[in-house]
């Protein structure tokens, strides 16, 4: 790996850990201020209502690029970034002022949708997605979610592949579906050549919307390259669809807000054992995931990062002395 890719993987992996953060602190205001989207987060039903959604979802997105109606979608994009940005900014502002800063995301993504500014706008919609999914998802709800998603999202890139026509789709219209990994500082997405003609390397997964991608996505993220695999030297960035931040981000927070493992003194987020070491597990997924990129070729996202994030998270129960079946949120239904 050349020392500029190293860079991006380093961009990349402060990237998720801002979601993460981010989702982290936001869930106890969230959580405060009664955002919760549904009445029981413990129905495992939450999750196949919201995959349905995505699936739905993708079949528009599908649609609307085969019949020219991109711009649509690139204004449904942008209108959920504003929408999930003020949950965002309410947590710290009132909900007239934080309508404010919401409305110059959408603005920003409209009139210069620079990589800096898409990636921002991204990361404000990957946090508030994955803290509003946390906050509403239970933990069996929330692994049923990322277990169907990372078998999900290898069928739709190894399979039907139409996760990559998704991506190609989405590509050119610069919203904040995809997190931009610049290689260098003279990087500019607004001034790159036209599609097929540059030499950026995705990796695939689903992006989030927030609806509360990804896949926001939809909820459901394009990420996957669908190009040849190119020299090192020539790559100009690296895209990683949103919804592989976004989506085990949703497991690190419901496990901080269900999980009844001991919260650890963490300044100013609240986090247990079990949270702590599905970002941990996410991040090691995410860094295999990058190692494979890297040489240029398509991946699915989620099965890396989703069962990382898993991975850890039974770990951190096990650690801090939560039985498996209450870990997994069986206890209930026993």
């Amino acid at each position: 790996m050349f020392p500029r890719e190293y860079r991006g993987v380093a961009f990349v992996v402060g990237l998720f850990l801002v979601v993460q953060l981010g989702a982290l602190a936001l869930v106890p205001e969230f959580a405060e201020s009664g955002y919760q989207a549904v009445e029981n987060p413990e129905n495992p039903t939450n999750s196949l209502v919201y995959i349905a959604a995505i699936i739905a979802m993708t079949g528009v997105m599908l649609a609307a690029f085969r019949y020219d109606l991109d711009q649509g979608i690139r204004l449904l994009i942008v209108g959920v970034s504003a929408w999930l940005s003020w949950y965002v900014f309410s947590a710290v502002l009132s909900p007239l002022a934080a309508a404010v800063p919401a409305v110059a995301v959408g603005v920003a993504l409209l009139a210069y949708p620079e990589w800096y500014v898409i990636d921002a706008a991204g990361v404000l919609m990957g946090a508030g997605a994955a803290g509003l999914f946390g906050i509403s998802f239970g933990l069996l709800p929330a692994l049923l979610l990322l277990a169907f998603l990372a078998i999900y999202d290898a069928i739709s890139v190894y399979g039907t592949e139409h996760m990559l026509s998704l991506a190609e789709g989405v590509m050119d219209l610069n919203i904040p579906v995809v997190l931009v990994i610049p290689l260098s500082l003279s990087y500019s997405l607004l001034g790159e050549e036209p599609e097929g003609e540059d030499d950026s390397v995705t990796a695939d997964g689903d992006d989030a919307d927030g609806d509360p991608d990804t896949d926001t996505d939809d909820a459901e993220g394009a990420d996957a390259d669908v190009s040849e695999p190119t020299d090192i030297e020539d790559r100009d960035a690296f895209f990683i669809g949103l919804g592989d931040a976004v989506i085990p981000t949703v497991l690190v927070a419901s496990a901080a807000t269900f999980s009844p493992a001991e919260t650890l003194s963490v300044p100013l987020i609240g986090v247990n054992a079990p949270a702590l070491l599905a970002m941990v597990g996410s991040l090691a997924g995410l860094l295999v995931l990058m190692s494979w990129v890297i040489k240029g070729r398509p991946h699915a996202g989620l099965p890396l990062l989703n069962g990382g994030a898993i991975g850890g998270y039974l770990i951190g129960s096990v650690v801090a002395g939560v039985p498996l079946i209450e870990a997994v949120g069986l206890a209930g239904f026993l």
